[in-house]
């Protein structure tokens, strides 16, 4: 592919896993069946698994609700009993993509990494499965973590996964035992497609602007939608009463400027809320943090943003 200015933007490591993501994974707006992208994203997440962190012990069960059962992955570090708090995460994948298995090192990495529990949830996906489907089982996903443990809960999630956390963050934060915070890791929140990073990054390597009008058509089934908080989280017009919030982004992504926009809003309103833009990265580099330092040092600052919410400490 033609590099363009992300030559040197991006660092050369960094480059080497793009290089590989794409050798793997052909972009959404290609018109494949979703059946034939989903069998090429599994393919890619198995090619990028690093392993789980020595300790970490998982469990898979079904959450059981009267119209449905939603899978979940529990990951748990033995030898760290009690946990201090629970992360309850969403994986990424655009809403069409992904599962317990596509993200399953880096759950493990955030459970070996805090000593928390994890519970990584498998919503239902698009287009099969519309809007408002993944936003229900994420909020059943939370009412049940809130009804089975007294930890604390952290909400947690990448790219549509983040989308997923803001949305129960919404919903839930006037519960009697909300989130303690969310840490939302280059999330698609529903900015401005006119303006900042959608403009600056519009074709900015690993995802489009073009991908994210794609998921969102494919989540929606091409139909309208009028302002929904459920489905894009900026488009709400109360922000106060959220738990802390950091929001990781990367510099060389288009949804970078809803991480700042979020913020914005969040501390109008009387909260607390940072923003982290980190730099010489692209959309989904989470797995390149075992490959490209800057990848690395970027999960670092999610680890700890995750592990000081979840004790009850603002970290910025």
């Amino acid at each position: 592919m033609d590099r363009g200015k992300y030559a040197t933007l991006l660092d050369p490591e960094y480059w080497v896993y793009i290089d590989r993501v794409n050798a793997r994974h052909s972009p959404a707006v290609v018109d494949l069946p979703v059946e034939q992208e989903r069998v090429l994203y599994d393919e890619m997440a198995a090619a990028f698994h690093v392993g789980r962190p020595a300790g970490v012990e998982t469990e898979d069960g079904k959450i059981t609700l009267a119209d449905r059962a939603i899978p979940f992955r529990r990951y748990r570090l033995d030898g760290r009993l009690p946990q201090a708090a629970a992360i309850l995460y969403f994986h990424g994948g655009g809403f069409v993509f992904g599962g317990l298995d596509s993200h399953d090192d880096i759950c493990a990495d955030l459970c070996g990494e805090t000593g928390f529990a994890v519970i990584s949830v498998d919503y239902r996906l698009a287009p099969e499965h519309l809007h408002p489907a993944a936003f229900e089982d994420a909020v059943a996903a939370f009412d049940w973590l809130e009804a089975g443990t007294e930890l604390p809960i952290v909400l947690c999630g990448e790219s549509a996964g983040g989308n997923l956390a803001a949305a129960v963050a919404h919903a839930t934060r006037r519960r009697a035992r909300p989130a303690v915070g969310q840490v939302l890791i280059y999330p698609s929140l529903g900015g401005d497609h006119s303006t900042g990073s959608y403009v600056e990054h519009v074709e900015a390597p690993l995802l489009s602007t073009a991908d994210l009008d794609f998921y969102k058509q494919v989540r929606t089934g091409h139909a309208p939608q009028p302002d929904d908080a459920t489905l894009e989280p900026l488009c709400d017009s109360d922000f106060a009463g959220l738990p802390p919030t950091v929001i990781i982004t990367a510099e060389c992504d288009p949804l970078s400027s809803d991480g700042e926009t979020y913020r914005d809003q969040i501390l109008a309103a009387g909260g607390e809320a940072a923003w982290l833009n980190e730099k010489r990265l692209t959309h989904s580099f989470l797995r390149a943090r075992k490959s490209a330092p800057r990848a690395g040092e970027a999960m670092a600052d999610i680890v700890a943003a995750v592990r000081a919410l979840g004790e009850g400490r603002w970290p910025y």
